[in-house]
């Protein structure tokens, strides 16, 4: 993934999303409830209805890139619903928020130690 410094633009969407989207789904949102551009170099997230897993979408020079990221015990914090379905955020504020703090409250997620996985 680019460095998030990199993106003009960081959006969050903060309705509930199928979470079995991929890219084309995602891009129909981000064009038809977004209203934003695609090609632009502007970040896309989009969270599932129990805000543990996170998608972000973004163009690349050469097309698209899904990147995904599923916490295995808590929630990822996420704006409160308004009258506005997109929220703009800082690219600080997003390494915040893949940081486990919440955003707008500056909370970090308890750090998690497996001793094996299954």
């Amino acid at each position: 993934m680019r460095s998030v410094h990199e993106f003009e633009g960081i959006f969050i969407h903060k309705e509930s999303v199928d979470m079995r989207k991929q890219i084309n789904g995602l891009c129909t949102i981000v064009e038809t409830e977004m209203g934003k551009d695609l090609m632009g170099r502007n970040l896309f997230i989009f969270s599932g209805r129990r805000k543990h897993t996170l998608k972000m979408l973004y163009f690349d020079k050469s097309g698209f890139c899904l990147w995904q990221k599923r916490l295995e015990r808590e929630r990822f914090k996420w704006p409160k619903t308004s009258t506005e379905g997109v929220v703009e955020i800082s690219s600080q504020q997003l390494e915040w928020l893949l940081e486990g703090y919440d955003v707008w409250k500056m909370r970090p997620f308890t750090e998690l130690h497996f001793a094996r996985m299954s």
